[in-house]
């Protein structure tokens, strides 16, 4: 890059956002319904999104590098998913019965998905990696769990601990803490959970051996996002493999956000042989879902067809027509050269932020594959979780970047993975990098 000009770009006040949430506050207890909404700089309020775009109520116009916290793998209002769904609302939105649109979905998913032969369908990501680790117990007996510092895998109790770990609580780097994301957690719920540090093959050996005896199954992300999108070391694949064989321990391979990572997912990318699958965001297509999948007899413990099952799973929405055609739709449209495309970009934004920070010698890095991305405030790339927690003046650091992204018309996630669309194109990955530059220019 030769410029270091950020283009120019004008944005209103958002007067309309800062009134939406008064009004908010009144009816929520922060003002919204979510945690997750970036509040520094103040709340974006959206009005309407325009493919690679997200418009507000301010009329302020900004590249999406959230997506929704990278669900929407074609961007926002994709007309196939639009005239889909519209065409569909004519027929009803949800019924007690099956419908034809969920089998269609799910022999996609078998189709492209190695460890996929039977599919069940929820309503969210939590549900999955939830009714994954019942169905392990359900299956083997065992009531434990093993999972990684660090990796967000939804807001099942036993799921969450360890994903929020700090300096004050996380224990031995080896044999982090099984400490709970939320005050009141019963403490038998950390006792039945244990975890350990990623991409460690000495610690996953000791750690595994001590408590297979109890332990149903290992929950890994295999390039956890909030843990720094850090990739999975070869060995380690390996090693996790061979210890759950030999140990009797099923492997739910948690690709809720990690299924954008190729055209049959992240566990071929990166060696991994599951014996559960949990999937969910890009395959609804912007509509709330979820999915366990695995072998047919790993998934036969949710059959009903021979009295009650192992694990009985409904839910009011499941596998709703709805999300099911919105799926479909957009998965069909996720062909072998639209994954190509992606990852094309995602090499060229992962290429031009790594050669401005070369440029201004700033301490500052990039991980991430395919259309997945993440800046760190450190000059190497983290090796886990420990590696990529922010201090205090990191963490001030990216806010910087995020209110500067913003007044240049780019939404950028701030301390967890950014994405890419196929509504996107190469001079949206430039303007990112010029932005980038112009911030690195001004701040060091």
């Amino acid at each position: 890059m030769d410029s270091i000009a950020a283009p120019p770009i004008l944005m209103r006040p958002k007067h309309r956002s800062e009134t939406a949430l008064k009004e908010g506050r009144k009816v929520f207890p922060d003002g919204t319904s979510r945690v997750t909404i970036e509040r520094d700089g103040g709340v974006i309020y959206a009005k309407r999104g325009e493919g690679a775009f997200l418009v507000d109520v301010d009329g302020n116009r900004f590249l999406d590098l959230n997506n929704n916290f990278t669900t929407l793998i074609h961007g926002h209002a994709y007309p196939p998913v639009v005239a889909a769904v519209s065409k569909l609302l004519m027929d009803g939105s949800c019924f007690a019965n099956p419908t034809e649109h969920e089998i269609e979905l799910a022999a996609l998913l078998v189709e492209r998905i190695p460890a996929i032969e039977h599919v069940r369908f929820v309503n969210s990501g939590t549900e999955a990696v939830m009714f994954a680790i019942k169905a392990a117990r359900a299956l083997t007996g065992k009531p434990g769990l093993v999972r990684f510092e660090g990796s967000y895998h939804g807001s099942y109790d036993w799921a969450e601990v360890g994903q929020s770990n700090n300096p004050n609580n996380w224990g031995p780097e080896q044999r982090p803490a099984a400490v709970s994301s939320f005050s009141g957690t019963p403490d038998d719920v950390g006792r039945k959970v244990t975890v350990l540090p990623f991409n460690d093959v000495d610690a996953l050996e000791q750690g595994l051996s001590a408590v297979a005896h109890e332990t149903a199954c290992i929950l890994i992300d295999v390039m956890p996002s909030r843990a720094g999108l850090i990739e999975p070391a070869s060995a380690f694949i390996t090693a996790l493999m061979e210890l759950a064989r030999r140990h009797s321990i099923l492997i739910i391979s948690d690709e809720v956000l990690n299924l954008r990572q190729g055209y049959h997912g992240a566990s071929e990318r990166f060696g991994l042989i599951p014996d559960l699958i949990t999937a969910g965001k890009i395959i609804g297509g912007g509509f709330p879902i979820g999915a366990i999948g695995g072998s047919k007899e790993m998934m036969s413990v949710f059959s009903a067809e021979h009295g009650r099952p192992g694990v009985p799973q409904g839910g009011t929405f499941s596998a709703n027509p709805v999300s099911m055609v919105a799926g479909l739709t957009t998965m069909t449209a996720l062909t072998k050269d639209a994954f190509i495309r992606l990852e094309d970009l995602g090499e060229q934004m992962r290429k031009g932020l790594r050669n401005v920070i070369a440029k201004h010698g700033a301490p500052f890095c990039v991980t991430g594959s395919a259309s997945l991305f993440r800046i760190h405030p450190r000059p190497t790339p983290p090796r886990n979780y420990r590696d990529a927690y922010t201090t205090n003046a990191q963490a001030d650091t990216m806010r910087r970047l995020g209110r500067h992204a913003a007044a240049h018309g780019i939404l950028l996630p701030s301390g967890a993975s950014a994405c890419l669309s196929t509504a996107m194109g190469p001079s949206d990955i430039e303007h990112l990098i010029d932005v980038f530059d112009a911030f690195l220019s001004q701040s060091f």
